[in-house]
């Protein structure tokens, strides 16, 4: 296993590597920026690498430039397909440190550690739990699976992005726990979007309905950040439903035939009808939107 390195992290022991700069990717970037980091970033889409020039970073020609410049880079990647890519075509140099904040299928975070270790490459995973806008605030937590070395070596780091982090064991451990953070987080945004459907149905008034929910023992932090968009109808994406209904997908297969979920396969055909209407790239609070649609129309037959 890589050893942590003897040298301190600290904000002016160099650039920060930021591979991803999405809507992850941009609040992860303001949270360094705003701590003092100097951040190095790069992203497929130029308007991304321009909207991290305008936060203060700069931006590199390809992750391999980040990775070659960089002692410590960040990943906030939508899927494993993409990670493997980007580890494999930017190639980490021996002595560099890779921390993935995507959030993946633990099986593959278990792989990339044990592909990148003998190549001298420290892997960490760390998934967190929250919106771009909770980690903009830094109210997002974040979950961290490595040795307890290097889980000690990354607090400055981390201490800039959030408030909350928890070491949750060896490889696998965070992202298995980030699917379990996911299931029971989309299904509280599930229910509070039935419920708002149901009191709008039964005549109440939806913005009175929202705040008596707050104050009563059906509360629930979703309701803080997911309910102001569902009454305004504000889909402004914090985090994309397409990307939640991912993982869901991940969830559904980690639990394979011998753990039971019916809340969740029922909550992914919700997910999967609101993309069908073409709401997968708004936020996931959009999700309401496909309740006046439920049920799902049934597959055409073969032929028609």
């Amino acid at each position: 296993m890589t050893e942590h390195p003897p040298l301190p992290l600290r904000p002016d022991a160099g650039p920060l590597g930021l591979v991803g700069l999405g809507l992850v990717g941009q609040a992860l970037a303001g949270n360094l920026l705003r701590g003092g980091w100097q951040v190095l970033g790069f992203d497929v889409r130029p308007e991304a690498c321009a909207r991290l020039r305008d936060l203060g970073g700069t931006t590199a020609a390809d992750s391999r430039a980040v990775f070659a410049a960089c002692r410590v880079t960040l990943l906030s990647l939508p899927t494993d397909d993409v990670v493997n890519e980007v580890l494999r075509e930017g190639i980490p140099p021996a002595g560099h440190w890779v921390i993935d904040t995507s959030t993946g299928d633990p099986a593959a975070a278990v792989a990339q550690q044990a592909r990148l270790e003998p190549q001298g490459v420290a892997y960490v995973e760390a998934p967190l739990s929250g919106s771009s806008q909770q980690l903009a605030e830094r109210k997002a937590v974040f979950f961290v699976g490595t040795d307890p070395a290097r889980f000690a070596w990354l607090q400055p780091l981390f201490a800039s992005l959030a408030q909350e982090v928890f070491h949750t064991g060896g490889p696998g451990s965070a992202s298995r726990l980030k699917l379990v953070s996911n299931l029971v987080l989309g299904l509280n945004r599930a229910a509070l979007a039935e419920g708002l459907h149901f009191a709008q149905s039964l005549g109440l008034d939806p913005a009175q309905t929202l705040h008596i929910l707050r104050h009563s023992a059906a509360a629930s932090r979703i309701m803080d950040g997911k309910g102001p968009k569902m009454l305004a109808r504000d889909y402004t994406p914090q985090a994309r439903l397409s990307q939640h209904l991912k993982d869901v997908r991940l969830m559904l297969e980690a639990a394979g035939d011998g753990t039971p979920l019916p809340l969740t396969r029922r909550h992914a055909e919700l997910l999967e009808l609101a993309e069908s209407l073409g709401w997968g790239e708004q936020d996931n609070s959009a999700l309401l939107e496909a309740l006046p649609h439920w049920p799902p129309a049934p597959p055409a037959p073969p032929g028609v």
